[in-house]
């Protein structure tokens, strides 16, 4: 039982790491080969862990062996389009101009409640308002309403404003996000400042989050602090 116990955990890390080689990709972001390396790696894991009897070995080697494929290939379509488009495919315009391509619809078997469903997904629900869709590499549909249908922005209503990075989280639960911290172009010091002006300090703060700096002489500022509760 403990052999079986140490095995687990080794594969466990092994994958971990094959798939952080792989990159950051969520099931549904998966091209065609990444989703079939995912699908032999994760079969491959179980039969070193169900059989004790068989090496170790017969179930690293291969999981490593497709995980540096699968990084090799994707180098390669990054130089070679051809081989970019054999292993993911192209991206596929099913709507243009407002007008559904029954034909691509067809090749690509997608049925009308297919092409709705991914409508709604970007809250449109009704088809008329579609100026532009396509169907990205990974199955996804991304569509662009028409002039008519789309939000009213910032621009058009003329509204003038300065553009800004989001806030960083620079504290989580008493603990300082140094990485995070330097990313949004502040110190520890400038930080335990702004934090003694209140009379508090890193471990008094459950969350912390700062605005960066936009690169052009601005500095970092406090956005959100909330304190730990006592």
């Amino acid at each position: 039982m403990l052999i079986i116990f140490i095995r687990a955990i080794i594969l466990y890390c092994v994958l971990i790491l094959t798939v952080r080689l792989m990159g950051k990709r969520q099931i549904g972001e998966l091209q065609p080969s990444e989703l079939a390396v995912t699908i032999l790696i994760s079969n491959i894991a179980t039969l070193p862990v169900e059989d004790p009897s068989l090496p170790l070995i017969t179930g690293l080697i291969p999981i490593l062996t497709l995980g540096c494929l699968d990084v090799l290939m994707s180098y390669m379509g990054m130089r070679h389009g051809r081989i970019r488009t054999f292993m993911s495919g192209r991206p596929v315009v099913i709507v243009s101009g407002g007008v559904i391509d029954q034909q691509k619809m067809h090749e690509l078997r997608f049925t009308v409640d297919d092409l709705l469903q991914a409508v709604r997904s970007e809250n449109i629900f009704d088809i008329s308002e579609v100026q532009f869709a396509i169907v990205e590499t990974t199955g996804k549909v991304s569509v662009y309403p028409k002039y008519s249908s789309r939000n009213v922005t910032n621009s058009e209503l003329q509204l003038m404003g300065e553009s800004s990075d989001p806030p960083v989280l620079v504290i989580e639960d008493g603990i300082l996000l140094e990485e995070n911290l330097s990313f949004a172009g502040g110190d520890r010091k400038w930080l335990e400042r702004e934090l003694s002006e209140q009379s508090l300090s890193i471990e008094d703060i459950y969350m912390a989050t700062i605005f960066p700096s936009d690169g052009s002489g601005g500095v970092c500022r406090i956005n959100t602090i909330v304190e730990k509760e006592k």
